[in-house]
């Protein structure tokens, strides 16, 4: 009798369990039913080319954190864009773990104590500029990127930190086909370049390199291969330490090895900031996030939908959008300031200055309180959504296409020029210091959604991030179509530029309405982005630098 009721009790469990099972599958098929195609169910990577996206998905595949696929992104990127970023460079991470607590690791680049009076040095007048300005080695900020890599590691890797690293050594020993954007920047930017950067990406014949002919880096994959064994003390304090900034002052650099040394990076909260319904975790100054916040708070005092995109209402929505852009502008000279950049992010100062915008026509450049202020582009981002719901936002750069273009050729490490970023914002250099940045890795959080996203060109970060959050979060537009849509930029002399395949009409009304057209001949923003809507993951590479997201 015992041993049939076992049975009985046996079988009851076992129904329980298939029940459970069949409920869960139809669960999982509901929820996936009105997802997009192309989605994913557990993870992704958005990172500049789909080779660093893979290998980001590699890594949490293997039971890595979102930091560990944030940073495997990263150092392959630092081999297939090193225009963009790389080791001699800084990042910012916004790292959101799988309880939902939001930490910022500030790993930007800090002014060297025997500085020179690099301000001099500026352009005057201030202008946009792709490359740094000669000298490059006076540019040079002690290098924080593998500082911050190795802090966030500490705090959220899971896998051990070698394993980072072995698919970047192998990519940079065998080599690779030049990527179209990297063969692009090189015809453009060095051709005439002086050695050593230019037999970096030169043949044996001393010819340059294009779009698909191999390319290797033996000296940074040793560099790579060393730092992964011995950790990143090696780089600031052993004996690539030693060959970096040897290389640094022959190219008349001021670093030193105590500057090195000395390098921390700092860990502290996210700005939290209600957006409507969401939550915007963001990085505060030197970080861009709080002139992120000043546009968008801005903008949502005006209760968009999808309907401000039809008819006359698409005009109204851009020239109000050109005039918080304006505004915008004239705070940059204040946002490496701490206790000012917190007000900026305050719904009364978005009140006030809505009220400001006028709906019929635009103003002179002392309306905003505009200076000129020197304009950059440059800059990678990568966006990761984890299996256990941890997200990473992280935007790294050398600064200027190739930085500083000097190369220290015994470790292959291309330096940053990042101290160009002071220029008309201060008046004085402070050693230490880390120079302010439109760099603004977000995380945005609601009950039903997580949007991790990031951008990169410089100073054009902030009109791609922004737009791109508008489009999603209230106009009603797809992940996809959020990045992909036409975007404009209002430079620092307020002057409107327009992507090539912007809406004639619009431009018109908007120049009807005061506002300065200038032409501009290439865009340099880019954003890259990861959504998690009701258990849909979508995951999107701006098609502007040819990436491709990957996910699972």
């Amino acid at each position: 009798m015992a041993k049939s009721k076992r049975q009985i009790y046996a079988c009851v469990i076992l129904i329980l369990l298939f029940c459970v099972i069949i409920l869960t599958v139809c669960i999982i098929k509901f929820t996936k039913r009105g997802c997009p195609p192309d989605s994913f169910s557990h993870a992704a990577v958005a990172a500049d080319t789909g080779t660093c996206s893979q290998i980001g998905r590699d890594m949490l595949e293997k039971g890595g954190s979102a930091v560990d696929g944030a940073i495997a992104a990263l150092l392959c990127t630092s081999l297939l864009n090193p225009q963009s970023m790389g080791l001699g460079g800084g990042a910012i991470f916004t790292v959101m773990d799988s309880t939902g607590k939001v930490k910022i690791i500030n790993a930007r680049e800090r002014v060297p104590g025997n500085y020179v009076d690099t301000l001099k040095s500026c352009p005057n007048p201030p202008r946009f500029v792709s490359v740094a300005p000669s000298p490059g080695s006076v540019w040079i900020g002690i290098p924080g990127e593998l500082r911050g890599y190795e802090e966030a590691h500490r705090l959220y890797g899971k896998l051990p930190w070698a394993t980072l690293f072995q698919p970047s050594i192998q990519l940079a020993r065998q080599g690779f086909p030049i990527p179209k954007i990297l063969g692009q920047y090189l015809a453009a930017t060095i051709s005439n370049e002086s050695q050593p950067l230019r037999e970096l990406f030169s043949d044996e014949s001393g010819k340059l390199l294009q779009t698909g002919d191999t390319v290797k880096f033996q000296r940074l994959a040793d560099t790579l291969e060393t730092v992964a064994k011995l950790g990143a003390d090696v780089f600031y304090t052993g004996k690539i330490a030693k060959d970096l900034i040897r290389d640094i002052q022959e190219a008349g650099g001021v670093l030193t090895l105590q500057d090195l040394a000395s390098y921390r990076p700092s860990v502290l909260d996210a700005w939290t900031i209600p957006l409507g319904e969401y939550q915007m975790y963001t990085a505060p100054p030197p970080g861009g996030g709080n002139i992120l916040n000043f546009v968008l708070n801005i903008m949502k005092g005006y209760n968009l939908n999808p309907t401000c995109l039809s008819g006359e209402q698409k005009s109204l929505f851009y020239h109000r959008y050109v005039e918080a852009l304006k505004f915008a502008n004239g705070l940059k000279k204040y946002s490496n300031d701490p206790l000012f950049s917190a007000n900026i992010t305050k719904d009364d100062l978005a009140d006030h200055v809505r009220a400001l915008i006028s709906d019929q026509r635009s103003h002179d450049p002392q309306y905003y309180h505009t200076t000129p202020y020197l304009e950059s582009t440059g800059t990678t981002h990568v966006s990761v959504l984890a299996e256990d719901g941890s997200a990473v936002s992280v935007t790294s750069s050398i600064n200027h296409l190739f930085g500083s273009r000097v190369l220290s050729s015994r470790t292959g490490v291309i330096l940053n020029s990042q101290l160009c970023d002071f220029c008309q914002r201060v008046d004085s250099l402070v050693a230490g210091e880390q120079p302010p940045s439109s760099m603004a890795p977000t995380v945005l959080k609601s009950k039903s959604k997580v949007l991790v996203i990031g951008g990169t060109g410089g100073s054009m970060i902030t009109t791609g991030v922004a737009s791109a959050i508008i489009n999603n979060l209230w106009l009603g537009m797809s992940l996809q179509e959020a990045i992909a849509a036409p975007i404009l930029y209002v430079d620092s002399e307020n002057a409107v530029k327009f992507e090539g395949n912007f809406d004639k009409d619009v431009i018109e009304d908007l120049k009807s309405r005061g506002h300065i057209h200038k032409p501009i001949k290439k865009f340099f923003n880019v954003v890259n982005a990861v959504e998690k809507d009701r258990g849909c993951i979508s995951a999107v590479s701006d098609a502007r630098k040819m990436g491709k997201a990957v996910g699972y």
